[in-house]
């Protein structure tokens, strides 16, 4: 159901890779409308109402909100009725044999080592439709570029090199230093990050410009995730953590069950290692409840809300502050007797 008339679909339109400064995004894939897709009837309405109110293109009223927000939570009784346990020990299976060269191929990304060496993990089959998921929106015009970019023929070659690829991502970016200290940076992909400070010693760089003699250098790194379907195991159940607009878009293609790394969770402590923060701070709802928020949820028309909207960019600002002073030195140690 929509909450205003449903607009028809938004053409992809060709985004400049090359970096600009952040006052020139004046492309139209960085400004078109987006077609967002909530789901309603969990807590809270005060955050529906303020959400929808936020994010949609034209004024929504307060009251058919509520009005809404009431018939999906209606709708979210009945499933926790009718569907408890829906979620609990998910169908996992393994690889089977067939997939070796993809796995083979899918493990020279050396992201892979750096992004899953905390906690135990597998790469299994997994299906869709047991998943539970926290993220409350979709973007669907996204999902209509993810399937034209896929094709009508996936076969599991496709399906797994969708959840599982072995390229980083290439998700344009534009940014620039805005003033001393400051960069700004920003995508169209909410995937843009902090990923870190490293030091870096001058035998590896590539002789960067400098006003003196280099002896070090710290960066502050920006990217992008490991891009990787991933969930996390936990209480007997699967939470999607990591790829929702791909699984809705397979999903609604007709695929089931997709390869997924999933990283073994033994107690709530560990939650803090790989869970979003909203599973860290409702986790009952996530691991506990007998019918939590799952990705078939996205296709129930009860459930779900239709917002035309004003596309938003993901932006990661940069700080440093550089601070020259003088300290004592520490005293020299007196040879001994």
């Amino acid at each position: 159901m929509s909450v205003t008339p449903r607009p028809g679909p938004v053409a992809p339109r060709p985004i400049p890779d090359s970096p600009r400064a952040p006052s020139a995004l004046d492309d139209d894939a960085f400004t078109a409308d987006e077609e967002r897709l909530y789901l309603a009837g969990r807590p809270s309405l005060r955050g529906f109402v303020h959400y929808v109110q936020n994010h949609a293109r034209d004024s929504v009223d307060r009251a058919s909100l509520v009005e809404r927000w009431q018939a999906a939570r209606a709708r979210v009784t009945v499933l926790e009725r009718l569907e408890a346990g829906a979620a609990d020990q998910p169908q996992i299976a393994n690889l089977p044999p067939r997939y070796e060269p993809l796995l083979l191929e899918f493990f020279r990304n050396p992201l892979v080592r750096r992004s899953f060496n905390t906690l135990p993990t597998d790469i299994v089959l997994v299906p869709l439709d047991q998943l539970v998921v926290y993220q409350k929106h979709i973007d669907l015009v996204h999902v209509r570029r993810l399937r034209e970019r896929y094709g009508r023929d996936l076969d599991e070659a496709a399906v797994f090199r969708i959840c599982l690829p072995s390229e980083p991502s290439r998700a344009p970016v534009a940014w620039s230093g805005t003033r001393r200290g400051q960069f700004v940076f920003l995508s169209p992909s909410n995937d843009l990050r902090y990923l870190g400070a490293s030091a870096l010693h001058p035998e590896q760089l590539a002789g960067p410009g400098t006003r003196g003699a280099l002896v070090g250098m710290v960066g502050l790194a920006v990217g992008f995730g490991s891009n990787f379907l991933n969930a996390f195991h936990a209480a007997g159940r699967l939470i999607l953590n990591n790829g929702s607009h791909r699984a809705y878009a397979l999903r609604e293609a007709g695929v089931t069950h997709v390869p997924c790394v999933i990283q073994q969770i033994a107690g709530l402590e560990e939650l803090g290692l790989v869970a979003s923060r909203a599973v860290r701070r409702q986790p009952k709802l996530y691991l506990e409840h007998r019918r939590p928020p799952m990705l078939r949820d996205y296709f129930d028309p009860q459930l779900r809300t239709i917002i035309p909207s004003v596309r938003r960019l993901r932006q990661v600002t940069v700080r440093f502050k550089v601070e020259e002073t003088s300290i004592p030195a520490p005293p020299r140690s007196r040879p001994a007797l």
